[in-house]
């Protein structure tokens, strides 16, 4: 009760957007284009001396621009600067990025006001580094053996794949990373009459996990099929509505607070996908330390842990996540939470 009083008391309260723009290492390739930058929307709301700070990744996937986020944003400031909390924020935006931004500021304001870490506020017992995978972007067998090669020392690596051609992309990446742990992400580009011969390549390379092989609209064809690797959805699941309906096509379900609207509806997700029997991915889009550090309390729960967007990065921002290799530790407070 004493947190909740100190929250509502939002006498000043003020919010600041930022669009911020991070050039990356090299380019960033997927099935549906590539990027050479991340652009975010970040979002700072003080109150009595703290702050707290959240940011999201506009995805054009799911109908949002960088001026749409920010619209968004906009249209609640107001109450936003009234002092509406995070309960109230679920009912003020629907889930995607903007919702993003707001939640994951207003988890790291309460953790500032209170003086108690997010993690402790989220009810976890700790907060532990954990692995996560480094994504290599689709291209030919060669670029990608290549790319695979150079991060050979890392223990999981996330292959970005195109459709026609894969089989030989995976038989490239496995021979120059013969002992890293390997899942791949299709993007939606597998077709229903490809599924077994994909999955019979995916399994001659060792492959773990095949994320979203089907568009979002046309993955009922994996449903009542047993495949010889673990299927993972990614766009066919955003926040609690429909999970249901995925059973029988999915094994595990990827959790991004840039689709679920923030952290507070992550740990409601991930609660809802264990009580239906699935396993939990925890995914990222390529973003700065800032977007990844509030992902980081669902990380000790699931399978796979994908959040390696600074790694991605020519440069991060300030105080941001400390990596050795692949494995990555919990946020400075300067930073989040």
């Amino acid at each position: 009760m004493h947190r909740r009083n100190i929250m509502t008391d939002s006498a000043n309260r003020r919010l600041l957007l930022r669009v911020e723009h991070f050039p990356l290492k090299n380019p960033f390739v997927i099935s549906r284009g590539a990027k050479t930058e991340a652009v975010t929307v970040s979002a700072t709301i003080s109150q009595g001396g703290a702050i707290g700070r959240g940011e999201c990744t506009p995805y054009a996937r799911y109908g949002e621009s960088i001026e749409s986020v920010v619209a968004a944003i906009e249209s609640v400031r107001a109450a936003i600067e009234a002092g509406a909390d995070r309960v109230a924020l679920q009912r003020l935006l629907p889930a995607g990025a903007a919702r993003n931004a707001l939640d994951c500021a207003l988890w790291d304001l309460e953790a500032k006001i209170c003086g108690v870490p997010a993690w402790q506020i989220a009810g976890l017992h700790r907060l532990s580094p954990c692995v996560t995978a480094f994504t290599l972007s689709v291209g030919t067998p060669e670029e990608m053996a290549r790319a695979a090669h150079a991060a050979a020392d890392r223990p999981v690596l996330k292959i970005k794949l195109a459709g026609e051609g894969d089989a030989a992309r995976l038989a490239a990446v496995r021979a120059a990373a013969p002992d890293s742990e390997l899942i791949v992400d299709a993007n939606e580009a597998w077709r229903e009459e490809t599924l077994a011969e994909n999955f019979a390549a995916c399994a001659a390379a060792g492959v773990a996990l095949v994320e979203q092989p089907l568009p979002a609209h046309a993955d009922s064809a994996l449903e009542g099929r047993r495949w010889p690797v673990a299927v993972c959805a990614d766009e066919s699941v955003h926040d609690r509505n429909g999970l249901a309906a995925l059973r029988g096509r999915y094994d595990l379900v990827n959790i991004k607070l840039d689709k679920t609207g923030g952290l507070t509806e992550a740990l409601a997700l991930a609660d809802e996908a264990e009580r239906l029997g699935f396993g939990l991915f925890v995914g990222c889009m390529v973003a700065s330390s800032l977007a990844m550090a509030p992902a980081l309390l669902l990380a000790s729960r699931a399978r796979f842990v994908d959040l390696d967007g600074p790694l991605l990065l020519a440069q991060d921002r300030p105080h941001g996540l400390r990596y050795e290799v692949s494995t990555v530790f919990p946020p400075e407070s300067a930073l989040w939470g």
